[in-house]
């Protein structure tokens, strides 16, 4: 994996811990835990900023526009699914926030457990398949081009004192696993 592709990858583990995070809590509330409203709005809020605003806009805005550019040949491109996936991710943290509002304790674990699962499936998808393919076909000269907008995408949507914001957020939810 080259740099390009390896920064997005290593946002990918920092996902994997809240949804580490997720999952645990949701086993703990079918042992009987009361739901931890704090736990799951902090969840939604990583996941909307961090996940989504911060990562999938490189991969969405960026990367993946780059990959269905013509002159990019690939035989078989699965951008297409990796968006309706974002997709679907996003329509599990509606609807999670939905049930949490409600204190619908199934629509919490339905949703949590979703959207766990689909992202686990999802980056194992991207590391393992989408972004070796990009690191093929995309020519040094866009992948610098690439990285550059990486790097200003970052400061310019969220800025470094966010980004630690998050990126302290995943401690804590690593110590819940």
């Amino acid at each position: 994996m080259i740099e390009l592709t390896q920064v997005l990858s290593d946002e990918h583990q920092n996902i994997l811990k809240v949804i580490g995070a997720l999952k645990k809590e949701c086993q703990a509330i079918e042992n009987g835990r009361p739901v931890d409203q704090e736990f799951f709005a902090t969840a939604i809020d990583f996941i909307r900023n961090y996940a989504d605003k911060f990562h999938h806009a490189k991969e969405e805005d960026i990367l993946f526009k780059a990959m269905c550019q013509d002159d990019v040949a690939m035989h078989c491109n699965p951008v297409d699914q990796m968006l309706h996936e974002h997709d679907l991710g996003r329509n599990y943290v509606k609807n999670l926030e939905e049930g949490l509002n409600q204190n619908n304790i199934n629509d919490i674990l339905m949703n949590a457990r979703g959207y766990a699962y689909l992202l686990e499936d999802h980056i194992s998808k991207e590391d393992n398949i989408l972004y070796p393919m990009a690191d093929q076909v995309l020519s040094l000269e866009k992948q610098q081009a690439i990285k550059r907008d990486f790097e200003t995408a970052e400061s310019v949507k969220f800025g470094p004192e966010v980004k630690e914001k998050y990126l302290s957020l995943v401690k804590i939810f690593e110590e819940r696993i």
